[in-house]
Order: structure tokens, then sequence, then C-alpha cells
């Protein structure tokens, strides 16, 4: 079992899929985290419909890195009722038991995946990738007249 930190720093399916069929996003008001996973979908052999590979973008705790970096790699090859039944649960349990506090993690993982597999979003994406949407980098960027961040000057000594 790889450590938490290691999985967090070596996951290779990080970023915006352009060729995905689906996309999946959700958030969590509670500590500020946000994930997008995007699937593409191939036919195997038998004629099924299976995922072919997904990737991730997350603002969030190594945690949250950490699980939708395992879940990209558990979900892949599964039909989108397999990938469906995976828990947060499930889809963390290769990181041996979370802390309480990060248990909303590994739920944030789940909920971007059923947003991404639910019954309206499977069929596939036509046009091209700026049709997804905007990033989670876009979303986030504050939008003009509504914040206003200030930094206090430290006193020269």
């Amino acid at each position: 079992m790889n450590s938490l930190e290691e999985i967090a720093h070596s996951s290779a399916h990080r970023g915006e899929m352009r060729d995905a069929d689906t996309m999946g996003t959700a958030g969590s008001e509670n500590c500020g985290d946000m994930l997008r996973l995007w699937i593409k979908f191939k036919t195997d052999e038998q004629g099924q419909r299976i995922i072919d590979r997904a990737t991730f973008q997350s603002f969030g705790c190594q945690t949250a890195i950490a699980v939708a970096s395992l879940a990209t790699e558990m979900i892949k090859g599964k039909t989108v009722s397999e990938a469906l039944s995976l828990s947060g649960e499930k889809l963390s349990a290769p990181l041996g038991p979370l802390p309480p506090m990060k248990i909303h993690c590994a739920q944030l993982v789940e909920e971007a995946l059923q947003a991404a597999l639910t019954p309206g979003a499977t069929s596939p994406i036509t046009t091209k990738s700026s049709s997804l949407g905007p990033t989670l980098r876009d979303q986030l960027q504050p939008s003009a007249g509504r914040r206003k961040i200030l930094f206090k000057k430290e006193p020269s000594l």
C-alpha cells in the first residue's frame, strides 16, 4: 500500500481530458474542496460500453487528490453500473481507514463519479472541449466587484 502522500503526488491522471465523453463536478461547502472528473468510454470485445480512462482536476486537500487518483484507476474497465456501485468507502479503501474529518473527501469523489455517470450525462459529447464548461480554475476566479482581498502591510522596523 502506498502512502496517501505518494498517491497524491504521483497521479498520472490529473488534468482536463479534451476528448471526454462525460464529466462530473462535485464540491463541498464545508471545506471548499472541488473536484471535476472526466471519463472516456470504449466498447470491449463483448460489445459492452466500459470506462477506458478517467482524469480529474481537484481544488482540495491531499486526501481528496489521493482518492480521486485511486478512483481513476479503479473505474478503468468497469461498466457504468459497476462504477456507480463504488462507494466513497470502497474508493478510499487502499488508503486504509480515513480519519473522521477526511471521510468527506471520499464522498466528494463518489459524488463527482455519480455526476459524471448519471443517465443524462452518459451520452457522448459531440462538440469541442470548450463546451465542457469552465475549468475549476475558471470557476474559482472571483467575479469583478464581488470580492475584495486586503493584505495587511507589516510595519517596517
